[in-house]
Parts: C-alpha cells; sequence; structure tokens
C-alpha cells in the first residue's frame, strides 16, 4: 500500500497520539534534511574543494558545444625552432626539501651519460635546446688546467645557499660536450655571477665581476670546438634574488663585460654565441633599469617562472586546474614584453627557467599527467607573448623533471614537451575559446607542413566538449564559401569534396584516468619506452573535417588541421 505525505501522518498519529506523532515527524524531516545537506557538501567538496586531483575521470558527466576562433590577420608571436628547452642542474644527492631527496645523480657533476633512455629522450627532439645551470651555478669553480684541485660541492649550512663552492673538472666538461653533441643538443650554459664579489650582512653582493674563470673555460671551450649557442650570466639574483642580490646598475656593468669578453674570445668565429641574463624572477622596476643599461650588449633577456609556489603547497591542484588562476601570470609575460618595446633594446624574452612549484616539485604531481595542464598552457601563453624559449626545469632531477630521476623513463611532460615542438610552428595566432571558460585553446601555424596545429586543454573533469574552429582571412579547401567571408567556419556538407579531407588529432590521458598517473595514454595507447630504450612513436588518428573537434574530460588534445591555411603561415 502506498501512503502520500498526508495519509502517512494521519496513520500516525491515529496508532501513536499527536504528540508522538508529531515529534516522529519532525526527527524524520530533520533527519532527511541533514542528508541531503551531507550529500550536496560532499558533492560540492569533490568539485572544488579537494587538495588532491580527482583519480578518476570516468563517470557519467555532460557534453556542451564550444566554439575556438582563430585570427589568421598576422602572428601574435614568434618561437625559435627549438622552443622547448630543458634544464640540467647542479645540485647534489645531499639537495633535500621537505624531507625528500629528490635529485639522485642528475647534477652535471655525476649524471650518467651512458644512460640509452637519457640519449634517446634528447634525440628524439633533433635538437633539444639544454640550459646548463641553477641554483648553484654562482657557487661554481671551472677548473683552469688538470692540475689544480677540484673538489666537488660539499654540503655546509654554514655556507651561502647552504653548499660549498664545487669545481667543475676540465675531463667532466669534455665529457658533457661530447654526449651533447652525440645526442645533439643545443647548449647554453650558466655563469659564476658572484665571482670577485663580496655579499654584505644585508645579502647585497658587492662589486665589479670577475670575469676570468669564466674566460678561462671560455678560451677551452672555443680550442676544444665545443659549440656554446649562449653564455647566461648568474642565477636568481635579480631583484629580491635568492641568497644573494646584485643591483639592476651592477648587473647591467657586468653584462657589458661578459659581451665584450665574448666578442674577444671569438673574434674571427662568424656566428657566436648570445648574452643572456639575468635569469631571475621579473621585478619590473629591477628590470626595466636593467635592460635600458644593456641595450647594445645583451641579446636575451632570461626570467624564471615559479608562479604556484613551493613544492610543499597543498593547493597545487586547485591552482593547476582554475582558469582565473593560470590567467593571472600572463601580466608577467605582457609587461616584460612592454618594456622591450620601449627601451630600444633588440634583445629578445625568453623563460629561461620555469619548475612551475619550487624547492624541487612535488611527487606524484609535478612529475605526473596533471601537470601538463600547466606546462603546456605555459608554453601556449609564453608563446602568445613573443617569448622565444622555454626552458622547462629540469630535464632530469627533482620532483618535476620531464624524464623519471631514478630511472630516466619519462614523464608525461616528456610527451607533452615532443608533441609541442613536433606540431607547433614558429608563427604564433591568436585564439578564443567560447563555451566554457574551462578550455584553453591556442594555436600555431603547422611547424614542417601546410595548415594549423591548434591545442585544447580541458580542465573540466565532468564535461565533454564538442568544438568547431571559426577561422578569419583563411583560405583553402577547409572554407565553405556559403560562409561569410570574414569569418568562416571549417565544417561542410558531407557529400562534398571537402568533406573527404581529414585532420591529425592526438588525445593526451592519463591511465585509467588517474590523473595522478607518471603513464599518459596517447589516443588511448600507453606511451612506454621499450626494453632497448626506443622512445616510442607519437601516431594520430584521422578525423574526418565534417566532424567536430570532440575533447574527453580531464584530456589534452593536439589538432593537425591542413585544410585551414592563412598567408601569415606561407
Amino acid at each position: 500500500m502506498y501512503l502520500n505525505g498526508t495519509g502517512l501522518a494521519l496513520a500516525v498519529k491515529k496508532k501513536m497520539g499527536t504528540e508522538s506523532a508529531q515529534k516522529i515527524l519532525i526527527y524524520g524531516m530533520a533527519t532527511s534534511l541533514f542528508l541531503l545537506f551531507c550529500l550536496f557538501f560532499w558533492l560540492y567538496w569533490v568539485r572544488h574543494g579537494s587538495p588532491v586531483a580527482p583519480r578518476s575521470t570516468s563517470g557519467v558527466g555532460t557534453t556542451i558545444e564550444g566554439k575556438v576562433f582563430i585570427n589568421g590577420t598576422t602572428s601574435i608571436g614568434r618561437i625559435d625552432d627549438d622552443f622547448v628547452c630543458a634544464t640540467l642542474d647542479w645540485w647534489p644527492p645531499q639537495k633535500c626539501d621537505y624531507g625528500t631527496c629528490s635529485w639522485g645523480r642528475t647534477s652535471l657533476l655525476n649524471l650518467d651519460l651512458n644512460n640509452v633512455i637519457l640519449l634517446n629522450a634528447i634525440k628524439a627532439f633533433s635538437p633539444l635546446k639544454i640550459r646548463l645551470g641553477g641554483t648553484l651555478q654562482d657557487r661554481v669553480i671551472y677548473q683552469s688546467n688538470e692540475q689544480q684541485p677540484c673538489s666537488p660541492f660539499v654540503q655546509r649550512s654554514s655556507d651561502l645557499l647552504r653548499f660549498s663552492k664545487g669545481c667543475l673538472p676540465l675531463t667532466r666538461w669534455d665529457e658533457l660536450n661530447n654526449f651533447f653533441k652525440k645526442a645533439g643538443a643545443v647548449v647554453v650554459f650558466g655563469l659564476n655571477e658572484l665571482r670577485g664579489k663580496t655579499i654584505n650582512p644585508q645579502g647585497s653582493a658587492e662589486g665589479a665581476w670577475n670575469s676570468s674563470n669564466a674566460e678561462s673555460l671560455m678560451r677551452y671551450t672555443v680550442n676544444q670546438g665545443y659549440t656554446i649557442q649562449g653564455w647566461e650570466l648568474g642565477n636568481e639574483l635579480s631583484g629580491n634574488g635568492i641568497g644573494a642580490t646584485v643591483s639592476a646598475d651592477q648587473y647591467a656593468s657586468d653584462i657589458n663585460t661578459l659581451q665584450d669578453t665574448v666578442q674577444n674570445i671569438y673574434a674571427g668565429i662568424g656566428v657566436k654565441p648570445v648574452v643572456m641574463g639575468p635569469g631571475g624572477f621579473f621585478e619590473e622596476i629591477w628590470f626595466r633599469e636593467f635592460i635600458q643599461k644593456t641595450t647594445k650588449s645583451l641579446q636575451v633577456v632570461t626570467h624564471h617562472i615559479y608562479n604556484l609556489g613551493p613544492g610543499s603547497s597543498d593547493r597545487l591542484i586547485k591552482e593547476i586546474l582554475d582558469p582565473s588562476f593560470l590567467d593571472s601570470v600572463s601580466q608577467k609575460y605582457s609587461r616584460l614584453q612592454s618594456i622591450l618595446k620601449n627601451s630600444g633594446t633588440q634583445a629578445v624574452a625568453w623563460v629561461g627557467e620555469a619548475g612551475g612549484a619550487s624547492n624541487s616539485g612535488h611527487n606524484l604531481v609535478t612529475n605526473t599527467f596533471v601537470f601538463s595542464f600547466w606546462y603546456l598552457d605555459q608554453l601556449g601563453m609564453a608563446s602568445s607573448f613573443d617569448t622565444k624559449t622555454y626552458c622547462r626545469q629540469t630535464l632530469v632531477g627533482g620532483n618535476y623533471g620531464l624524464l623519471d630521476t631514478n630511472t630516466f623513463v619519462p614523464n608525461p611532460d616528456y610527451y607533452s614537451a615532443l608533441l609541442w615542438h613536433r606540431l607547433m610552428g614558429n608563427n604564433v595566432l591568436s585564439t578564443n575559446f567560447s563555451g566554457t571558460n574551462k578550455i584553453r585553446a591556442y594555436a600555431h601555424c603547422s611547424k614542417k607542413t601546410q595548415g594549423i596545429t591548434l591545442l585544447l586543454i580541458n580542465l573540466d573533469g565532468y564535461t565533454t566538449v564538442q568544438v568547431r574552429v571559426s577561422t578569419e582571412n583563411a583560405t583553402g579547401l577547409g572554407i565553405s564559401p556559403l560562409q561569410d567571408p570574414r569569418t568562416k567556419f571549417a565544417r561542410v556538407s558531407r557529400g562534398s569534396k571537402i568533406a573527404n579531407l581529414t585532420r591529425e588529432e592526438y588525445h593526451l590521458t592519463p591511465k585509467d584516468g588517474d590523473l595522478h598517473s607518471q603513464i599518459m595514454l596517447l589516443n588511448e595507447k600507453m606511451l612506454t619506452v621499450d626494453s632497448s630504450g626506443v622512445i616510442p612513436p607519437l601516431e594520430p588518428i584521422n578525423v574526418s573535417q565534417s566532424d567536430p573537434i570532440t575533447i574527453a574530460p580531464f584530456s589534452i588534445v593536439f589538432v593537425q588541421i591542413p585544410y585551414i591555411n592563412f598567408s601569415v603561415c606561407n
């Protein structure tokens, strides 16, 4: 028998009396409301409040439509062919953060250069730009001759940065250069800017840079026939600095000295290394003065990105998945570009080091699939502000390496970087997305092929998005003549010749839907090196031009579209 609410109340009242019935009904209603409140709270916590990423992207979700608009009137930026760069650092095994020692044997002084996976991982880029440097570079002495004593770093809490000075042996410099040549890497090297300076009690490094030790290393490098693309002076000594600071005026003077040194040592050599600096965190007033005083001597302005804060933060996942937070760092790129354009300098901007989360990152966050959301968004954003090169901290080492510290097996971000390097061309296109703020969209002219390549990042774990592409000033078969000539959609009738065209899609997802997985799937196939240490092929799927681009929850897709062409891409 079925009783509605009124019938139930009369039945209880008849059976137990008015007062008892009222108590039971009030208790029942209160219990229901409490359970309902708990349900809503749990749903909100899962959706917004958990400091750890949802473990699975499976489950019932929604599907919405979106549109990406690409303006091909002109390029908004231009990146280097070897835009993707990675760092190798000096940290010894004793470097620990928050009770965890994550560097192992990945220092420039002890890295296993015979590791096959390491060699193949670099070769796959053909070339990979590698920046040699990091915090301890301003504590490095370069051996002048093989008879000179040359000791490694020793942990010592009383010393600057808690380590003694360390020495780079000439034999190790030979080994590194021979390895990089074999791997086909492009190398930039960070020099010791504190050489010759004294640090006062307030942490200010005073005095001119003593270039003699650097000159010795440069001359040896030239004599041995080693190729260095750039010499960078100092690491994180600008502005407030890390460990010590150098004023903008003095830093500019030191850069001028470096430029004179490079011109002298490389006299008679056609292509000379570029002079780079300051390799620090962007502070507008300091950078403006520095750039204005180095207009004749500086070719590359380098700055560092760790906008997620310390690796110990419990907000990492929340911030990585927050579009507003990701947008906030764009102000630094914009302001730096404004300074460069208004200073009269010919220097260009690089991100010289970017690990996202400082102090070695965070295990199972900055070395897992979820970090590709932050990393690829950074590559897209930096390039849209005319950044020429972006160096990821690290190639290997710490908890944010492209390769695993212990096994050298690629982490998900390695494959993200490799796909970017192979697909995204030099010219950056203005791109906007409508439909949801959880989709991040970037587009470039394609690399080594006609058309454009689109990068789409879905930060929503519950929503599938079906995307249509809208373009301005595009030409080619992909544009229907029936559309508005100013705003054209890349879709046509299924029966036409145009509809038979296809595009290539590369869908990236985590293994088992776990954002904390260190294994990435490409079009549902696991990416792993084989027993010989060979990097797997990155193969796309072909999709009809008439079908929308479907982006699954918490996924990333590169789309190479040959039938959309802009004159700026020719």
